[in-house]
């Protein structure tokens, strides 16, 4: 279904009304050459760069950077996205509806201080954000985007201190689009920065996504001396931000507006404003200009869309 709704879309961007006979038999098979071509790895997965490792138990695998990429530009993500890998449920193929993954960054950006994680009103917080969202819509629509509504919490963020893990999850619309997509995001305080993992999936999925995530923030953990607990507060840096801002989106600032209004693209599982095809690559490659100048952005900042004061998913929009 989502494949048939896939080709519909891209279909209406390019103003045809239909498709050519065989198209879904030809997008079966590349689906399959696909998801044939990767290499799942499961147990015990050292990230790249040795900043942290998954012990992933029996029911999920682990794909690498590079066939994560490839996935999430079948999911009808941009290319060329930049990630530690995802984490995929096993047993499911991941070009099925039923299918859905964690996408897995590294901000090091800082030690973040979570001083104000107590005091933070969530309620006043989401009002900032759906205001900051609906204030970029105007400009969205000018660049040929639709734009997009955070609908509210599908789970109000809870920091725990004990692990220094924050998890939350957004509940986001596409004007003109029915269903609504899911952000379930975790975020792992360490020494010098932030393990991002951010799970992209449809909002029926919301219930089974609660379980799972439970099971990725427990066996997913920093390494030893990029712990949080190993920070030195002579030598190592201090984040510019703290909890509210990982909530909010405030790293999405360091790509300006644009990045900003990037981030937003990157909202819905496969789906992602594929009626912007049109204007799609003048815009990407404007998007890759910007971010060529600073460091390498990371792919969390694409599925985190809100503005300062406070960053969210993603590697390409932070």
């Amino acid at each position: 279904m989502v494949k048939i709704l896939f080709a519909a879309l891209f279909c209406l961007a390019l103003g045809s009304a239909s498709a050519a006979p065989g198209d879904e038999a030809a997008s079966q098979q590349a689906e399959q050459q696909l998801v044939a071509s990767f290499t799942p790895q499961e147990g015990k997965v050292n990230l790249p760069g040795g900043i942290a490792t998954l012990d992933l138990p029996a029911s999920f695998r682990y794909l690498t950077p590079a066939d994560s990429a490839r996935l999430l530009e079948a999911w009808g993500n941009p290319p060329g996205t930049v990630s530690l890998g995802m984490i995929v449920p096993a047993g499911v193929n991941p070009m099925s509806a039923e299918s859905w993954g964690v996408v897995i960054t590294y901000d090091k950006d800082g030690h973040v201080k979570d001083d104000d994680a107590d005091g933070i009103d969530y309620t006043k917080l989401l009002k900032e954000m759906q205001e900051a969202l609906e204030e970029s819509n105007a400009e969205r629509k000018k660049q040929g985007y639709r734009a997009m509504t955070l609908i509210g919490w599908a789970e109000q963020p809870h920091y725990d201190k004990a692990s220094h893990k924050l998890y939350w999850a957004k509940e986001l619309q596409s004007e003109g689009e029915a269903h609504h997509g899911l952000n379930y995001n975790i975020r792992v305080l360490g020494r010098e920065g932030v393990l991002v993992l951010n799970a992209v999936a449809s909002l029926d999925q919301l219930d089974r996504i609660k379980t799972e995530m439970q099971q990725v923030t427990s066996f997913t953990n920093f390494t030893d001396g990029n712990r949080y607990a190993d920070f030195n507060g002579s030598t190592d840096k201090v984040a510019e931000y703290g909890i509210a801002a990982l909530v909010a989106g405030g790293m999405a600032a360091k790509l300006g507006f644009f990045g900003k209004l990037f981030a937003l693209l990157l909202a819905f599982k496969k789906l992602i404003l594929i009626g912007v095809a049109a204007v799609g690559s003048a815009v990407w490659k404007f998007f890759k200009r910007e971010k060529a100048a600073p460091a390498p952005v990371s792919l969390e900042k694409a599925f985190e869309p809100e503005p300062e004061p406070a960053s969210d998913k993603v590697d390409l929009s932070k």
